[in-house]
Order: structure tokens, then C-alpha cells, then sequence
């Protein structure tokens, strides 16, 4: 066992040796990557075992630390300073120190040569005989090493004069010759860099030992954690060698000679260490507030309680309830107004239009009048900014209802994304008075049926959408004749795509299919309606863009019924947005058909094979039949793309067009809708 041991002290003796020559050889400290660091201290840590109080340990140390470079200012720089000021917990009335390990740890920092190869195999050296500890242990022993030297200078500086022991201890440990007039005047640059690199480097060591309190909590609360986790060994590596390089620049200020030792370098990588473990302390305690919140909202909501309270719970921190804006009168008024009302949040990002904005309106005309119905607006912004605030009150103006004006993100900003799934897209939830959700998104209702959807809670949309007429809500506002070809139960063909050529031959053969005299003789009536083109035949984008946002919404109100008849034209339909073509035929409010371009297009081409039909089985039927047989014959992918901030999708889809489950992709696209950017951006 014994050769065992001295084999093992013998290697990693060794390894010391050579990657402390690595450094010399090949590259400065500075320039060194924090992988390769990580590479050489990896190889010093055995095992996290911690058999001491290292939190009593950080406390006597950070006490020392404190009150030593409060002593500094005093003599140094003659600030006076309150001692008592200072909030000095004590240690655990147990704590025992480690006294031993820390001589060992001081004897590699004391008398060293300056310079950074150097304090890199002191670092290392240290390391090793902490090899058994957890990282912020041993930060904090390499601290405490440095502190019981640094406290002990100072304590003798201070009371050297009015005590003859401590006066002659003083002698010993090279007081004086820092503290004659001559030398401090020289020297007091120098000497109040140290303190404050010594103050540095006790706050990083403070927010290495708050992050490792913080692992007790989930990781999937704090994803953050995980990521200033992995970086800890690194930091507690720099913060090592910072202190072995503040216990040489002591020896070097208390010799006769004068030897200059420069510590800026390790000055700025601490400042840098310490501002990124800053942040990432603020973001992990942001995470940890979000998932206590959302903890907190999640309970809230499983039991009935009254929805002034949950409002206030999902929107504002403790002791930041504010006023909500009425857009009618443009004044605040309190939160109260919600009370004991159904609430619908309009929930959205800045980045909504008009149309969003007007989808509403006719809901909150028609239900002001009652008061028992409130809309609020909840904006939704992570980081808010000058440009943002000034879209929000253009935004603001627009809207009649209530506005929640709070330029803090949302308290429950977690809850909203994942129990209701807002990934950017507008949304609007549905509250009883009881703070009971009745529909984590009625706006695809309201979209598609308005007020004929009151009072928007889930149940309702089985009443209303579940039938075959589920195009007419969608068509009836777009053109002043639809509605008119609606009530004479014509035929209709609605279609589109982005081939203009396709779209040419469409109209083309349609009409003469609609022209024919056997067509006429039996009193069919079809007519034509190209989906976003204007009558001069320009591209109407604002009807395009209603007609596929109700398509999109009729899909998320059925997108649970996948077997359903109704929802697989649906989704069949919206399949085809981005297809050269596709058609629908209607006979007055009921859907016939919906299809793809070319199978459409092959269905007018052989006319003349299905027509002799018409007479016996009718227009719809020929056409529906013939329909099916080409569909057998012309084979091609479905495909369907819905947005990821539209909200929440199903995992898997079964392909409108066939009983397989459809494969999944990802897929990114910009259309360069809002101008011309900068090719910096």
C-alpha cells in the first residue's frame, strides 16, 4: 500500500512538473484556453469529500478579509472607517479549522519568485493537496491559507506601536518596512491595488460558494445553473492563482529591494470573473423566482380562488401591484375591476397587427354593455427598452379594453408558455370568475366565428365547427357577392396557389366547364373565386393572409379530432398553402371537395368522361366520384407547415390523405415582410 501511495504522490508530483514546463514552453497563461485549463486541473481532482465546515471556514475567512482591508484603507490611505460596521456572522460554535491544511497551502504561497509560471505551479501544487475537496472548498482554503497570513500582517500593523509583543512579532514579519512613511508614500499605489484585488477576489469566491448553494435546486428550474456549474473549476482556478499572486506582490512590498510585480493582468481576469458570475447569479435567481411563481400559479389554478387574485398572482411580483390602463377613458384603474368578471386575456408580443386588434373589438362591443365580461391586454416582453415602450403606447391607443402597463417581464411568464403554450402568436384565455381557465386560446374561435362563439369556452367549439360548412365563416366577409352565392346555394369553386400559370389554366377550364351548354341546360350555377387576387388582378395580400390565418385557426379548434371527417379537409386544405395550386368546391355553405392543384386541374380536363353523369347523380356527386379515382392515379406528398409560435401542436399527424403518420421536419423561412434591412443585421 505504502508503494501504492509514493507512486501515486510520485505521478502527480510529476505532472506538476510538466505542465508547468508546458506553460513556460509553450504559451502565456493569459492566452491559455479555459478548455486546456480545465484539462491540466481536472487531472488534481479526486473526489468531492468535504470533512469540515467549510461554511463556518468562508465565514472566519471573509470576517479577516473584511476587517484587513478595512485596516488597509485606514493606515494606507487614511480613510476612516467604523470597524463595527461591518455584519460579522460567527462561525458555528464547533468549528474547528483545518489549521494544518492551511500551513500546508500557505507554505506554497509564501517567499515565491514573481511571475506567472510560477504562481501556476503553486496553483497546481495547492490543488493537489486539496485533491479530495469540492471545488469551492478549495477556494476556500487556498483564502483562508492567504487570510490567516494577510490578517495576521495587518492585525500587527494596527497595534504593533501600543503592544511590545506584537511590536516584535511585527519585526519578524517585515512590518515596519512597509509602514515607514518613506517607503508607504512610495509603495501606497501599489499597496491599495492589492486591497482591492484581495476585496475582488473575496466576491468571486462569495459568488462561487452562492452558485453551489443554488445546486440543490432542480436542474430543470435553472437551466442556467448548469452552465455556471461547468465553469466553476476554471474560476476557482484563477481565483487560486490571484491569491498566490497577491501573497507574492506581499513578500516583494516588504522586502528592501525593489522588484516590480505586476498584477493588472490577473486584476482584469478576476473583474471579468466576477462581473460573468454577477450575471449568471441574476439569471439563475430569476429562473429560481420563475419556477417558484410557476409553482405557485400551477397550485393556484387546481383550486378555485377568486380571479382578481390569480390576475394578480400571473402578472405582478410581491409588492409590485400595479394600476391597469381602461383604453376607454385612457386612465388607470385598479385591478378591482376584474373582480368576480370572466376575464379574457389577450395575450401577445408587441409584434401584432391591426387585424389581431380588430378581431376583438366586436367581442368587446358586444359584451361592455353586460360588465361581466372584462379584456385585458397583457404585452409580453422580455427586456423592455425606450423603442419598445413608445410601440407599446402606439399599440396601446388602439385598443378600448384594458391594458396591463407594467414594463417588468410578467411574473408568471413560464406558466403562460408552458401550461398555455404562447409561443409569440396572439392568444386569448378564457377565465370564469372563479379563476378557472375555460379555454387557454379562444382566439382561433373568435377569429373564425366572432360572437357566434360567446362565450368562447371549449365546449363550444364541437356546437359550432364540427359540420360540414366550416368554409362559410371563413369566405363570408371576403367579397360582398360570396354571401349572396352562399344563400342561392350555388356552387362555388374558392382556390389559389403560387403558380400564376396554374392559376391561368384553372380559371380557364373552370369556366368553360361553367359556360357549357349541358351545364346550363340543367340550371347549375358555378362560380369563381380567386383567393387574393384583386378584380384588376394584383395580389390582395390582406385577404391571402385572413383567409389562411381562419384556415389555421379552423385547424388548431379541430386539431385534437384527427379522425374526424371535417378536420382531415381541413388540415388537407392547409396542406396546400404553399402548393403552385389548390381548389375548393362549395355548393352554397357545404364543402364538396378540397384538393390539390393538379388533381383539380385533372378532374376539369376529363370533363367530357364524368359529365354524362351530371344528369343521373348531379353536379356534386359526377364531380366528387371522378374526383376519387384521379386522387387513386395521381399521387403527391402532403405536406403541412405550421408556425412553432402558433402554439401547441400535436407530437405526431396522420396524413389527411392516407392512413400513415406523417414524417416530421424543421424548416425556416423569412419573407422580408417588413422592408429592406441593413446587410449588417
Amino acid at each position: 500500500m505504502l508503494g501504492i501511495a509514493q507512486n501515486a504522490v510520485s505521478k502527480v508530483t510529476s505532472a506538476v512538473t510538466n505542465t508547468a514546463h508546458h506553460i513556460e514552453g509553450e504559451l502565456s497563461l493569459f492566452t491559455m484556453s479555459d478548455n486546456k485549463i480545465l484539462e491540466l486541473i481536472y487531472a488534481t481532482h479526486v473526489h468531492d469529500d468535504d470533512s469540515f465546515d467549510v461554511d463556518s471556514l468562508f465565514l472566519v475567512t471573509e470576517n479577516i478579509i473584511k476587517r484587513s482591508t478595512q485596516i488597509v484603507d485606514s493606515i494606507v490611505q487614511g480613510t476612516q472607517v467604523h470597524v463595527d460596521t461591518i455584519d460579522e456572522k460567527p462561525p458555528k460554535a464547533s468549528f474547528s479549522s483545518p489549521l494544518c491544511t492551511l500551513k500546508s497551502i500557505g507554505c506554497e504561497m509564501s517567499c515565491k519568485p514573481p511571475g506567472e509560471e510560477i504562481s501556476h505551479k503553486s496553483t497546481l501544487a495547492i490543488l493537489n493537496k486539496v485533491s479530495n475537496y469540492s471545488w469551492e472548498s478549495k477556494a476556500v482554503l487556498a483564502l483562508a491559507a492567504f487570510a490567516l497570513e494577510y490578517g495576521e500582517f495587518w492585525l500587527l500593523a494596527k497595534i504593533h506601536q501600543s503592544d511590545l509583543l506584537a511590536k516584535s512579532v511585527a519585526i519578524l514579519k517585515r512590518v515596519p518596512v512597509l509602514l515607514k512613511p518613506a517607503d508607504l508614500q512610495k509603495r501606497r499605489q501599489a499597496v491599495v491595488e492589492l486591497n482591492v484585488l484581495i476585496k475582488t477576489t473575496l466576491q468571486v469566491i462569495e459568488c462561487i460558494f452562492e452558485l453551489e448553494k443554488l445546486s440543490t435546486y432542480d436542474p430543470k428550474d435553472v437551466p442556467a445553473l448548469a452552465v455556471a456549474m461547468d465553469h466553476i473549476p476554471v474560476d476557482v482556478y484563477w481565483s487560486i492563482i490571484t491569491i498566490v499572486a497577491c501573497a507574492t506582490k506581499i513578500t516583494l512590498l516588504t522586502s528592501d529591494e525593489e522588484k516590480h510585480y505586476d498584477l493588472s493582468q490577473f486584476a482584469q481576469k478576476i473583474h471579468y470573473i466576477l462581473n460573468k458570475l454577477k450575471i449568471q447569479l441574476l439569471i439563475c435567481k430569476k429562473q429560481i423566482e420563475e419556477a417558484e411563481t410557476y409553482r405557485k400559479l400551477r397550485k393556484l389554478f387546481q383550486t378555485p380562488a377568486e380571479v382578481m387574485e390569480v390576475f394578480k398572482a400571473l402578472i405582478f411580483t410581491k409588492d409590485t401591484v400595479q394600476p391597469i390602463i381602461d383604453g376607454s377613458t385612457n386612465k388607470t384603474v385598479n385591478i378591482d375591476v376584474l373582480r368576480r368578471k370572466y376575464v379574457l386575456l389577450f395575450i401577445s408580443t408587441l409584434d401584432i397587427s391591426d387585424d389581431d386588434i380588430s378581431i376583438l373589438k366586436p367581442v368587446y362591443e358586444g359584451t361592455k354593455k353586460e360588465d361581466k365580461y372584462k379584456i385585458v391586454w397583457i404585452p409580453i416582453v422580455e427586456q423592455w427598452t425606450d423603442e419598445l415602450r413608445k410601440k407599446f403606447e402606439l399599440l396601446r391607443a388602439k385598443m378600448p379594453w384594458y391594458t396591463v402597463q407594467y414594463f417588468a417581464p410578467v411574473a408568471g411568464i413560464r406558466f403562460i408558455k408552458e401550461e398555455w403554450h404562447f409561443k409569440g402568436k396572439p392568444a386569448v384565455v378564457v377565465m370564469n370568475p372563479q379563476g378557472k381557465v375555460e379555454n387557454t386560446n379562444a382566439l382561433h374561435l373568435i377569429r373564425i366565428h366572432g360572437m357566434k362563439a360567446f362565450p368562447f369556452h371549449k365546449g363550444i367549439e364541437d356546437k359550432i365547427t364540427n359540420d360540414r360548412e366550416w368554409i362559410t365563416p371563413i369566405v363570408n366577409d371576403i367579397h360582398p357577392s360570396i354571401q349572396t352565392w352562399i344563400k342561392e346555394e350555388k356552387f362555388i369553386f374558392f382556390y389559389g396557389g403560387k403558380d400564376n400559370d396554374w392559376i391561368q389554366q384553372f380559371t380557364k377550364k373552370a369556366t368553360i366547364i361553367a359556360n357549357d351548354p349541358s351545364i346550363k341546360d340543367l340550371k347549375i350555377n358555378i362560380e369563381l373565386f380567386c383567393v387574393g387576387k384583386s378584380p384588376k388582378g394584383g395580389e390582395d395580400l390582406g385577404v391571402l393572409g385572413r383567409f389562411w390565418n381562419g384556415i389555421e385557426s379552423l385547424f388548431f379548434t379541430n386539431v385534437n379530432k384527427q379522425t374526424d371527417t371535417v378536420t382531415k379537409e381541413i388540415q388537407k386544405l392547409l396542406s396546400y398553402k404553399n402548393e403552385s395550386g389548390w381548389a375548393v368546391l362549395s355548393k352554397g355553405s357545404t364543402v364538396v371537395v378540397s384538393g390539390h392543384g393538379f388533381t383539380i386541374l385533372k378532374v376539369l380536363d376529363d370533363f367530357d368522361t364524368w359529365k354524362t353523369f351530371i344528369k343521373e347523380k348531379g353536379f356534386e356527386l359526377a364531380f366528387k366520384a371522378h374526383y376519387e379515382k384521379v386522387i387513386q392515379t395521381m399521387k403527391h406528398c402532403s405536406r403541412l407547415d405550421i408556425p412553432t409560435v402558433a402554439g401547441k401542436v400535436p407530437e405526431t399527424m396522420k396524413c389527411p390523405e392516407c392512413p400513415r403518420t406523417m414524417e416530421t421536419y424543421v424548416s425556416y423561412k423569412c419573407c422580408h415582410t417588413d422592408g429592406p434591412i441593413n446587410a449588417h443585421h
